[in-house]
C-alpha cells in the first residue's frame, strides 16, 4: 500500500460520520406519510439527492417521491432532482396516461441535462440514477434507471417493485452490444470498462450506450400494501430486501425508520452515500383499525346474544317452573275432586247406612213385643255407624293434610325460578 492510499485509508477510518439529515410529512388527504434521511457516510463528499413533493392535480392529491445518486460528481443528480418533477406534473397527459408521462419526462429531462452541458462545464460527465414513486389515486408508479432501487411490503411481505440496471445483465448486455459497445470485468461488470450501470441521466461519454429509458411499475393502493422504501445503493450494497423491510415494520414513524436504516447500514459498513426513503401508506392501517372495530362489534354482540341465550333459558326455566307449578295445581285440583267425590261417596253409604238403620229401627219400634236381642242389635248397628264416621273423618284429615302439603309446592318452585333469575 503506497503512502497516498494509506494516508486515505486513516482518513477513511478516522472520519467522522455525521448525523443524517431527515425529516417527514404526511398528505392532505391522510392518505400516506413520508419520512426521509441521508448521509455522506464514509465518503467525503455527497453525491446523493431525494425529492419529497405533494402536489394537487386536478383538483387530485399527487405524491412524488425520488432518491437520485449521482456519479462522477453531483451535477446531474441535483439537475435531476430539480427538474424531473415538474416535468412531469407539467406534462399534458400526467393524469389521463401516466406512464407515458413518465417516460417523457425522463428522457425529455435527460435531453435537458445534456444541453446545459459543455466541455468546460464542472462535472460535465457526470451522472446520476433515479428511483422514483409517483402516487396518483389508488395507484403507484414506480420507475427506475439505473441501481437505486424501490421495494414494497405487501401483506408483511418484501416485493423488489423495480430492477437494478447492471451491464451484466443479458438483455442489457445485448442492447449495449448492439449499439456498438461492450461490457469487461473491471472490479465489477461496467460499460466500456468504466460505469457500473448500465442507464442512467448524463454521461455524456457513454449516452449512446447509456440510456434513460425508465422502466416502470404499477401497483394497486389497498389494505394489503403497507409501505413503500426508495433508497439508493449505498443501502442495498449491505441490507437484503427483506432486512429493510423487517427494520421499518419495528418503527412505525416513517422518518425514524429512515434514520434507523441509515445508521444500520453505517454500521454495516457501507463504504457510499446513503440515501433513503420511506412512504407508509395509510389505508392498510385504517382498513386494521376497522377490523377491529368490526371484531369488537361482532365480540359484542356475541356477548348480547349470548345474554339472549340466558334469558332465553331462564325465561324458559321460568316457564317451566310456572309449567310444573300448574300441573301441581291441577293435581291438587284432581286430587281434591276425588276427595271430594270420595267423601260424597261416604257421605251416600253413611246415608243410606243411616236410612236403613232408621227403617230397621222403625220396623222394630212398632212390634208390640220388643225384646232385649232386638236393643242390643240396634246398639251395635249405631256402634258400627259411629266407627263409619269416625274412619270417613280420619280419611278426609289425611287427604287435607295432602292438600296442605301440595298447596306449598308451587310456592316453592317458583321462588326456584326467581333465585336462578338472580344468578
Amino acid at each position: 500500500m503506497g503512502y497516498a492510499e494509506l494516508v486515505q485509508s486513516y482518513s477513511n477510518k478516522m472520519r467522522v460520520v455525521e448525523a443524517p439529515a431527515s425529516g417527514g410529512g404526511l398528505s392532505q388527504n391522510g392518505k400516506f406519510s413520508y419520512g426521509y434521511a441521508s448521509s455522506a457516510g464514509k465518503r467525503s463528499s455527497m453525491e446523493d439527492f431525494f425529492e419529497t413533493r405533494i402536489d394537487g392535480i386536478n383538483g387530485e392529491i399527487v405524491g412524488l417521491f425520488g432518491v437520485f445518486d449521482g456519479h462522477g460528481g453531483a451535477r446531474a443528480a441535483e439537475y435531476v432532482k430539480r427538474h424531473l418533477f415538474s416535468n412531469l406534473i407539467t406534462h399534458p397527459n400526467f393524469i389521463s396516461d401516466t406512464k407515458s408521462a413518465i417516460a417523457d419526462a425522463y428522457n425529455h429531462t435527460d435531453s435537458e441535462l445534456l444541453k446545459s452541458e459543455n466541455s468546460h462545464t464542472r462535472d460535465a460527465d457526470a451522472g446520476s440514477t433515479a428511483s422514483t414513486a409517483i402516487l396518483v389515486g389508488d395507484r403507484l408508479l414506480v420507475a427506475n434507471v439505473g441501481d437505486s432501487r424501490a421495494v414494497i411490503c405487501r401483506a408483511g411481505k418484501a416485493f423488489a417493485v423495480s430492477r437494478d440496471h447492471k451491464p451484466d445483465q443479458s438483455d442489457e448486455r445485448e442492447r449495449i452490444e448492439n449499439a456498438g459497445g461492450f461490457v469487461m470485468w473491471a472490479g465489477t461488470w461496467r460499460v466500456g470498462g468504466v460505469l457500473a450501470v448500465s442507464r442512467s441521466f448524463g454521461d455524456r461519454l457513454l449516452k449512446q450506450y447509456v440510456i434513460a429509458d425508465p422502466e416502470i411499475q404499477e401497483e394497486k393502493i389497498d389494505d394489503s400494501l403497507e409501505f413503500l422504501i426508495l433508497a439508493s445503493d449505498g443501502l442495498w450494497d449491505v441490507f437484503s430486501n427483506e432486512e429493510a423491510v423487517a427494520v421499518v415494520k419495528e418503527v412505525e414513524e416513517p422518518e425514524e425508520s429512515t434514520k434507523k436504516l441509515v445508521g444500520e447500514a453505517i454500521k454495516r459498513g457501507s463504504a457510499d452515500n446513503i440515501t433513503c426513503v420511506v412512504v407508509r401508506f395509510l389505508e392498510s392501517k385504517t382498513a386494521n383499525i376497522k377490523a377491529s372495530d368490526i371484531s369488537s362489534t361482532q365480540s359484542s354482540s356475541s356477548q348480547e346474544a349470548n345474554q339472549g341465550q340466558t334469558a332465553v333459558t331462564i325465561d324458559s326455566d321460568h316457564k317451566m317452573s310456572t309449567k310444573q307449578t300448574n300441573q301441581d295445581h291441577t293435581a291438587v285440583h284432581l286430587d281434591r275432586n276425588a276427595e271430594v267425590e270420595a267423601r260424597s261417596d261416604d257421605s251416600d253409604r253413611i246415608s243410606s247406612n243411616q236410612k236403613t238403620i232408621e227403617s230397621d229401627s222403625e220396623s222394630k219400634s212398632s212390634a208390640k213385643q220388643p225384646n232385649q236381642g232386638h236393643i242390643t242389635e240396634h246398639n251395635s248397628l249405631d256402634r258400627t255407624v259411629a266407627k263409619t264416621i269416625e274412619a270417613t273423618h280420619t280419611t278426609f284429615s289425611e287427604h287435607s293434610g295432602s292438600i296442605g302439603e301440595k298447596n306449598q309446592k308451587p310456592t316453592f318452585a317458583h321462588g326456584d325460578s326467581t333465585n336462578r333469575q338472580g344468578k
